[in-house]
C-alpha cells in the first residue's frame, strides 16, 4: 500500500462511494474503504475522522468559496447578485470527478438515514456560512438568511442538473447554477 502516494483523499473519496453503491453505507467498513483505496488505515484517518466525513469532503472549500465570492461581488450588487457571485465562485471547485461520482453518492445518502442527516447537516452549514458574508457586506440578517436559502437551492438545482447530465462544457455549471438562480428568483417574486 503506497502510503505516501498522491491521490490518496480522492481515492478514499471513490473507494467510499463506490462500496457505499456496491453494499451500502453501514456495511462498508474504514478498513475496507483503505484497502479499496490501497491506502492503510491510518492514511483514512489522517484525511477524515470517520466514513461519514467522506460525505463532507470538500465542504471547507465549498464554503470558502462561496463566501469569497459574496465578499467579492461589486459594492452596488444586491443581495442575489451576491448570492450569484458565490454560486459562480463555487462552481471553480467543481471538476470531472465531482461529476461522476454526483449520481452514486445521491444513491448512497438516500439509502442511509445517517448520510441523510450529515447531508442535511452540510446544507445548513453551507447556508450559514453565506449567510454570514451577505451579512459582512451589510445585508440585513432576514434578507441574507432568505438569499442564502435561495442560494443553497439554485447550487442543489444546478449541481444536479449538471452532475445528470450529459458531456459537460467549460463554465456549464457556473451557467446552470444561476440558471436555476434566476428560476427561483421568478419564483419567490410569485410568492406575493
Amino acid at each position: 500500500m503506497g502510503r505516501w502516494e498522491p491521490g490518496a483523499r480522492e481515492r478514499l473519496v471513490v473507494a467510499a462511494v463506490d462500496l457505499f453503491t456496491e453494499q451500502g453505507y453501514d456495511a462498508t467498513t474504514v478498513a475496507q474503504i483503505a484497502e479499496r483505496a490501497g491506502v492503510t488505515k491510518s492514511t483514512f484517518f489522517r484525511y477524515f475522522p470517520d466514513k461519514r466525513e467522506l460525505l463532507v469532503a470538500g465542504q471547507e472549500t465549498l464554503s470558502a468559496l462561496l463566501t469569497e465570492g459574496i465578499a467579492e461581488a461589486p459594492a452596488d450588487a444586491r443581495p442575489l447578485d451576491l448570492v450569484a457571485a458565490g454560486l459562480v465562485r463555487a462552481s471553480t471547485a467543481m471538476g470531472p470527478l465531482n461529476r461522476e461520482l454526483a449520481p452514486r453518492l445521491k444513491a448512497a445518502v438516500a439509502a442511509s438515514t445517517e448520510l441523510q442527516q450529515r447531508d442535511a447537516l452540510k446544507s445548513v452549514s453551507l447556508a450559514a456560512a453565506m449567510t454570514a458574508a451577505l451579512v459582512a457586506r451589510g445585508v440585513p440578517d432576514p434578507t441574507a438568511a432568505l438569499a442564502s436559502e435561495l442560494g443553497l437551492l439554485a447550487f442543489k438545482r444546478g449541481f444536479a442538473a449538471w452532475s445528470e447530465g450529459g458531456r459537460a462544457e467549460e463554465g456549464e455549471l457556473a451557467g446552470l447554477l444561476l440558471a436555476a438562480l434566476d428560476e427561483l428568483r421568478v419564483a419567490s417574486a410569485s410568492l406575493g
